[in-house]
């Protein structure tokens, strides 16, 4: 494969005189805390990292009403026509899948039920955006999934209720709502305090801290995916319009100074293009520290002969979100096999998944898209099996079966088990039945 590098990922300013953070520890110690501790740990954990202490943390009917009061009826009809969307798509999902139960031989019946995980901790970001989409795509999505109790939390910002975000949250269906972030919201969900009920499972993305939590929780609970920042990646040929690749890029650089924004091209033209116009476009961005910050980091542009080279390329990134700006977009579909979503077309964009077209926005990063999808309603099922057999020869037939293949891996308990409907149902005779109390069979 032949590339080119238009603009390479720059070398991390040098941090040797910044004191790091040990994530991992910082967060150990809460959770050992709050595990300890329950709600004093929680309140204090509160207290220092969001100046929030109110008398309790979760909302009652009267606080949920005021936050929804204060949002303007657009927004909440805005809210309203997105969750519909979330909800159309996620049922359509859930609609996919099937119980079922099959007679895999005369009066031996296999089946499989889809059960839903019976609670759900939904953490909704907020430290330096309202990120009320999350809500949709966490705690609707568990509800169209027949979750029973889904738990969500959200921290303040800047010591106020964000009320646009705890309405998307009863507005999708929340049984609870605590205005508690970071770890102490993570850890109190995933173990449980006299106030804050524990859950099966934690759903929702988070910053470093929030999602190093979830790594250390998972076991003990379920979660939906190990996130790392967002990413994009744009395959563009001659058709595609730089300013609009331009545009994409930095709608993602955005969200914060480590998220990848990558453009693969068949076009130099597009390619420098869309350089120039970023660098245009930056200066006037109201998000331009974060984004800035992003480009200069991790953003790549990267020149290549063909399109069969950009989507062998675009699978090694396995990104987050893959934009296609080429002139036959649907080709991704039968070329590329490493992606979170695909977004089709000009007409599509990232920013439309990230908050209003309904498919879910959570979705794997760090090249997880090798080996995962992102967050569905299946996440949300727990598909188990059942077995039932109805036939007395078939019992007995099983039963020699298995007793032979017991014995190949030396698991005499095993054999037995076979061996006993052997002898009940076909009449056969074991040594082992006859010479003990239940010889009389």
């Amino acid at each position: 494969m032949t590339v080119r590098y238009l603009k390479s990922k720059s070398q991390p300013p040098n941090s040797a005189a910044t004191p790091q953070v040990d994530v991992s520890s910082v967060v150990k110690g809460v959770i050992d805390d709050v595990r300890a501790n329950g709600d004093a740990a929680v309140r204090q954990y509160s207290e220092k990292f969001d100046r929030w202490s109110p008398a309790s943390f979760k909302l009652s009917q009267n606080d949920i009403d005021a936050a929804l009061a204060a949002c303007s009826p657009q927004t909440i009809a805005d809210i309203k026509e997105v969750q519909k969307n979330v909800r159309a798509f996620a049922q359509a999902q859930r609609d996919s899948i099937r119980d079922f139960e099959y007679e895999i031989q005369p009066g031996v019946h296999l089946g499989q039920k889809n059960l839903p995980i019976n609670s759900v901790g939904a953490y909704i970001p907020g430290g330096r955006y309202p990120l009320l989409a999350s809500a949709h795509m966490t705690i609707l999505t568990a509800k169209v999934a027949g979750v029973p109790y889904v738990v969500g939390c959200t921290p303040p910002i800047a010591g106020q209720i964000p009320h646009a975000t705890v309405a998307a949250m009863h507005l999708a269906g929340a049984d609870e709502i605590h205005l508690l972030g970071g770890v102490q919201a993570i850890a109190a969900m995933a173990v449980g305090t006299d106030t804050i009920r524990k859950v099966d499972f934690l759903a929702g993305p988070g910053n470093a801290f929030v999602a190093e939590g979830k790594r250390q929780l998972f076991g003990e609970v379920g979660i939906d995916l190990f996130a790392g920042p967002t990413e994009i990646l744009i395959v563009a040929d001659e058709t595609a319009d730089p300013f609009t690749v331009a545009t994409d890029l930095l709608s993602q650089a955005e969200h914060g100074p480590d998220s990848p924004a990558v453009l693969i091209t068949t076009s130099e033209r597009v390619g420098r293009a869309a350089i120039d116009i970023i660098n245009q476009l930056l200066p006037n961005l109201s998000t331009r520290e974060l984004a800035g910050t992003s480009w200069d980091r991790f953003g790549e542009a990267i020149l290549v002969d063909s399109l069969d080279e950009a989507w062998r390329l675009a699978d090694e990134y396995a990104s987050e979100h893959v934009q296609i700006f080429t002139k036959r977009p649907r080709e991704a579909l039968e070329k590329m096999t490493a992606y979170g979503a695909l977004f089709l077309g000009e007409k599509t964009c990232v920013s439309y998944g990230d908050k209003v077209i309904g498919t879910n926005h959570v979705l794997p990063t760090k090249k997880a898209a090798r080996y995962t999808g992102g967050l569905w309603v299946g996440k949300y099922l727990r598909t188990v099996t059942y077995q039932e057999v109805t036939s007395s020869t078939a019992s007995g037939e099983l039963g020699r079966l298995c007793g032979r293949a017991a014995r190949a891996e030396q698991f005499e308990g095993h054999a037995r088990s076979g061996d006993l409907r052997a002898q009940k149902y076909l009449g056969d005779k074991y040594d082992w039945i006859a010479s003990s109390d239940q010889a009389n069979l």
